[in-house]
């Protein structure tokens, strides 16, 4: 998947995803515009119901007091008698006195010829002291009656009531019966709270989609990378072990048996070195597929590095090649796998020699505290790009070169350092400066279980 596919893919997700959210804004418009004229219908509906409840208890109200003075049509006489205090709470003024039986019979009727279908809660009061004399409590019903109340406490009779006077007003109250708030009316969920989740999921999932497909045309470049590399790696022994066959197949060697040796020597090596770059690949492939086991003993790690140097040595005499060791670790014996720690090692010298454009210079450092052994190396070689650090060490990453393939290798050799490494609950961190050279830093517990 080349770089044009992936951004027409992330421009066509962008564009779905805008397409998404213009069509879920307009709807979401035309519902809050729907959902708004029905609020404005069903607050006029309970307007207009309150009013008619209003008007009805008051007609009832009105009639009850008609009967308790006797005055039938007295407008004059009843004229203000009636309050309404608020939308479900009146107030009844009488100068005659009042039987609370009588007064609950009167408002059952009344209510119910009105079909003022409500409980309701009545109490009489004396005007005078303003307090509350009696009071009860009736229930509507499911079979559509009226129902008093039977409360737990002690209420006077009328029989045992004692009135001493004729200034007397009643209440009564509809608890049932309110005016519905804007805020009632408006208890669904607001469409913008699915449209905010809604959004959030697209995002992610976009986010997570991208991320995929980045990293599957990351590791298409890798797989390619790796192939071209692992074509010339076994191409060139190929072609030199198929040169020295033709050679020894149409030459004749009688006279000449050390030029024979020499091109025996040549398939020979050739031949190992192919063996080795085939096995290289496939012990990384056993290693992914199989838990690595370490067969861990205390080694001294100057030990190691020393080794590693005389080998260094050995194999730069040509080219020139130096190692500088700084050993000042003041521990060095910890618990580890000696060939693999020994494989990273030689890894790290081996790379620091490949990605050199001059004569390699390295220096190894070693410190050490309580819990810790470290060791630094440090090249001279072309460095690392900062995008590239945190991909080197991928299996088969190298840093792209392009068609050049002047550095051999498959991109295993830091996969199998990190590995290793961590495998011994230890870490590596890489610091690098373009053309200055390359510092690794590995870190490696001391007390190791």
């Amino acid at each position: 998947m080349n770089r044009k596919t992936v951004n027409a893919v992330i421009v066509l997700g962008i564009l779905s995803l805008a397409s998404i959210l213009f069509i879920q804004i307009f709807w979401i418009r035309k519902t809050i515009e729907a959902q708004q004229t029905t609020i404005e219908l069903q607050q006029k509906e309970d307007s207009l119901d309150l009013q008619q409840f209003a008007q009805r208890s008051h007609i009832a109200l009105r009639n009850v007091l008609e009967e308790i003075s006797g005055e039938v049509d007295a407008s004059a006489n009843l004229y203000g008698a009636v309050k309404q205090v608020n939308t479900n709470y009146f107030v009844v003024d009488i100068a005659e006195e009042i039987q609370p039986f009588y007064l609950e019979t009167l408002l059952k009727r009344e209510f119910y010829d009105q079909s003022l279908n409500q409980d309701f809660l009545y109490g009489i009061y004396d005007c005078f002291s303003d307090s509350i004399i009696y009071g009860n409590i009736v229930r509507f019903n499911k079979q559509s009656h009226y129902e008093t109340e039977k409360s737990k406490k002690k209420r006077l009779t009328a029989k045992k009531l004692d009135w001493k006077n004729d200034g007397h007003y009643f209440t009564v109250t509809f608890p049932n019966v309110k005016a519905k708030s804007v805020a009632d009316l408006k208890q669904v969920t607001s469409p913008w709270f699915y449209l905010i989740i809604i959004i959030i999921l697209l995002l992610v999932f976009f986010g997570f989609a991208i991320n995929v497909i980045i990293k599957q045309k990351r590791l298409s470049e890798i797989k390619t990378d790796f192939i071209n590399n692992m074509t010339h790696e076994l191409k060139t022994p190929i072609s030199t072990i198929g040169l020295s066959s033709d050679l020894l197949l149409k030459g004749d060697f009688k006279e000449d048996p050390e030029r024979l040796k020499r091109y025996a020597e040549i398939i020979y090596k050739e031949n190992k070195r192919l063996e080795n770059q085939v096995e290289r690949v496939l012990n990384v492939a056993k290693l992914d597929k199989e838990k690595l086991t370490l067969k861990k003993e205390v080694c001294e790690m100057h030990e190691l590095i020393l080794d590693a140097k005389d080998s260094f040595d050995l194999s730069q005499t040509e080219k020139g090649g130096c190692i500088t060791l700084d050993l000042t670790a003041s521990v060095d014996a910890i618990l580890i796998d000696e060939v693999h720690i020994t494989n990273v090692i030689y890894n790290l010298l081996d790379n620091a020699v490949k990605y050199c454009q001059v004569t390699p210079e390295i220096t190894i450092h070693t410190a050490s505290d309580q819990s810790f052994f470290y060791m630094h190396f440090q090249d001279n070689g072309i460095g690392i790009k900062r995008e590239d650090i945190k991909l080197i060490f991928d299996k088969f990453y190298r840093v792209p070169t392009g068609n050049l393939h002047n550095v051999k290798g498959f991109g295993l050799g830091l996969y199998y350092v990190k590995l290793i490494v961590e495998e011994h609950c230890g870490s590596i961190q890489v610091k690098s400066s373009i053309g200055k050279g390359t510092t690794f830093i590995i870190k490696l517990p001391i007390k190791s279980v």
